[in-house]
């Protein structure tokens, strides 16, 4: 396709980054192959231009079959479990599903001669982070088990690609909202916590109100500020992140992927209601442990290694995005898969 040099595999593609990295590289013209469970993720999420294997990513037998059968060059890596309230409830669970089964899974990439690995990391790398905004030099603290599996598997990278012949990308999101513009996909797991989702089901009648965590926090209103990233401006990231590692075999890379900018709870509930020309019931409630008054990204090392530049840094953008996503999920029943 395009004169593409090799298909890619995405683990989790039929999740909500992983869906949207998936369309991304089909609207480049990768050939794509996805590997999901399907535990958390939807068979109808993945378009049938894409290749599906129903499959765990920890049964190196299986991954090295697919990688060998289908000629995988490269793999995009977002199957994992990502909740962090879970993780602090069921550590052993993010360590098996997060940070064992990525070791196997690079343990069969290394095995299949695959060159290039694209890893689904997270700003919870950080922790409280001591400045913000927060660079990628910044010491890496997680304060929950979450963080800490997604650590592990950097450091896991960065020493098989010390003695193997691979590159790797390890990307940090910060906070990830919104839908593919073109209603192709979305958030559809059951129980996601991300704020702008909870919110778009509170705007469409799913929900009886918005808990607001915390309004004590040194900020302008007193909310916690976050830095909101669009899904198809982070699934854009990427494809640039693999097209660096192909173009420069001998590099490395960890980058943050943020707008470099922040919106507060009460900012973000005041988008939604302009958007939706209605009022969010809103219920204040206590901080949760951990949680810093602002995470915000500074974005300058992906900007300045990546042609990347974001083409939907909006938050009303993003709100509408995620409210039509929700719309489409009631109309269709999709979330029943």
């Amino acid at each position: 396709m395009r004169d593409k040099p090799f298909p890619v595999m995405v683990t989790g593609g039929a999740g909500y980054i992983g869906s949207h990295a998936v369309l991304s590289l089909l609207d480049a013209g990768w050939p794509v192959v996805v590997v999901d469970t399907l535990a958390t993720g939807f068979r109808w999420a993945v378009p049938d231009a894409a290749t599906f294997v129903q499959g765990d990513v920890a049964d190196v037998g299986l991954m090295t079959e697919v990688i060998r059968e289908y000629g995988i060059g490269a793999i995009l890596h977002f199957a994992g479990s990502l909740l962090v309230e879970e993780s602090t409830r069921d550590p052993l669970k993010y360590y098996r599903n997060n940070t064992a089964a990525s070791r196997s899974l690079i343990e069969a990439a290394v095995a299949g001669g695959v060159r290039h690995f694209v890893f689904s990391s997270t700003a919870a790398t950080y922790g409280v982070p001591e400045t913000v905004p927060v660079p990628e030099a910044a010491p890496k603290s997680p304060i929950n088990p979450y963080g800490r599996s997604k650590l592990m598997t950097e450091e896991i990278l960065a020493d098989a690609a010390g003695v193997h012949p691979f590159n790797y990308c390890a990307l940090r999101y910060f906070n990830v909202a919104g839908a593919d513009p073109k209603g192709r996909s979305g958030q559809s797991t059951r129980g996601a916590t991300h704020l702008i989702h909870i919110a778009a089901e509170a705007a469409t009648g799913k929900r009886d109100h918005v808990g607001v965590y915390g309004s004590d926090y040194a900020t302008p209103d007193g909310t916690g500020v976050r830095d909101y990233i669009h899904v198809s401006d982070l699934a854009d990231a990427h494809v640039h992140a693999l097209e660096h590692l192909i173009a420069q075999p001998g590099d490395n890379l960890t980058l943050n992927c943020g707008y470099g900018h922040g919106y507060s709870v009460l900012e973000v509930l005041d988008a939604v209601d302009r958007v939706t020309n209605r009022h969010i019931a809103r219920r204040m409630v206590g901080r949760r442990a951990g949680d810093p008054d602002a995470l915000v990204a500074d974005n300058r090392a992906i900007l300045s290694t990546l042609p990347w530049r974001p083409r939907y840094d909006d938050l009303h953008q993003i709100v509408s995005d995620a409210l039509s996503w929700e719309r489409t999920l009631t109309e269709r029943g999709l979330r029943e898969g």
